[in-house]
């Protein structure tokens, strides 16, 4: 039996401040296997950042704080270790590339500087050596002129460049776990399929898993192994990415597949979600979704629906089905 790589249990991360608490992920459960591409879907302010940013232990402090769940890595759990310990994981068992490379980049460190610093802290191995990597890095991530670009700063190149750069930082210590937060969003969409194209053969090479963060369910098709879509700070439905796409079963993941414009018919206004996602300091008593939900029933607003097996490896959280 293989054991997941990454096992998210019960996860809670609250935001503390001025008296309110926002319950940004209120209990998630989420495994990811060796080799596995899994994607986290929703739109904004469900809660997909924080969770990635929670599992890299990157949370800010005093205000946000993990109040309970695991995350257990590679048979640790990261919850528990020390700053020291999460620092010699960070970037080299797990990396993560961020949503906007020009604000992730250092604007006054060349490239080549902010590769080998990851390689400089978590191996033993001479700054000429680590250039060189660094090189060869950027090479395999598709980067033309990479011995020039080594030698150059964020704002000379463009953004598909400097997510690839961001990508090949990521990779350079092969890492088992790589999360992603939307590295697609910025890009057109030419890019953006380079950009998805790299990642599954990293995968295939580094033999990495990934964790990609996304709202556009074309993303999804393209690469993902398995999906957990999520809904305020929880999980709603999870599945193979075929079972997601073929046989939705939430009633959230059905109106996000139904957003999702048709080359094949034409349609004067396209269709979208009423309502709004519930504020996180203030959330209902019972279904989170259930003031936006077409199949709503009395029972909805009473208690919060369990995330449970509809079918071997398909889970919902909804008692209506």
């Amino acid at each position: 039996m293989i054991e997941p790589l990454l096992s998210v249990k019960d996860l809670r991360t609250y935001f503390i401040s001025n008296e309110k608490e926002v319950r940004a992920v209120d209990g998630i459960d989420l495994e990811v296997y060796p080799g596995q591409i899994v994607c986290i879907v929703g739109e904004s302010g469900s809660g997909k950042s924080i969770t990635s940013l929670s599992i890299m232990q990157l949370i800010p402090k005093p205000t946000g704080q993990i109040v309970s769940g695991e995350i257990i890595f590679d048979g640790k759990d990261l919850t528990k270790l020390s700053e020291k310990q999460i620092a010699s994981i960070r970037g080299n068992d797990i990396s993560m590339i961020f949503q906007e490379p020009m604000t992730s980049l250092n604007p006054v460190l060349t490239i080549g500087d902010q590769i080998s610093e990851v390689l400089l802290r978590h191996r033993s191995i001479s700054k000429k050596e680590a250039l060189k990597k660094a090189v060869e890095m950027l090479q395999f991530v598709g980067v033309p002129r990479a011995n020039d670009i080594v030698r150059e700063y964020p704002h000379q190149l463009s953004g598909g460049l400097r997510q690839r750069v961001m990508i090949a930082m990521a990779m350079i210590c092969e890492p088992k776990l790589l999360i992603a937060d939307e590295p697609t969003t910025a890009l057109d969409v030419t890019i953006q399929a380079q950009v998805l194209e790299l990642m599954k053969k990293m995968r295939d090479e580094f033999h990495s898993s990934i964790v990609m963060i996304t709202h556009d369910l074309g993303v999804v098709a393209e690469i993902a192994d398995y999906v957990a879509v999520m809904y305020a700070g929880q999980v709603v439905e999870a599945a193979d990415a075929d079972t997601i796409f073929e046989d939705t079963s939430h009633p959230y993941t059905k109106a996000l597949m139904e957003s999702i414009p048709s080359l094949e018919e034409e349609k004067d206004i396209l269709y979208s979600i009423p309502g709004t996602v519930p504020d996180a300091s203030d959330f209902p008593v019972g279904c989170r979704f259930a003031s936006r939900c077409e199949m709503v029933q009395p029972s909805c607003l009473e208690k919060i629906p369990k995330l449970r097996e509809l079918k071997p490896g398909h889970l919902v959280r909804c008692d209506l089905l």
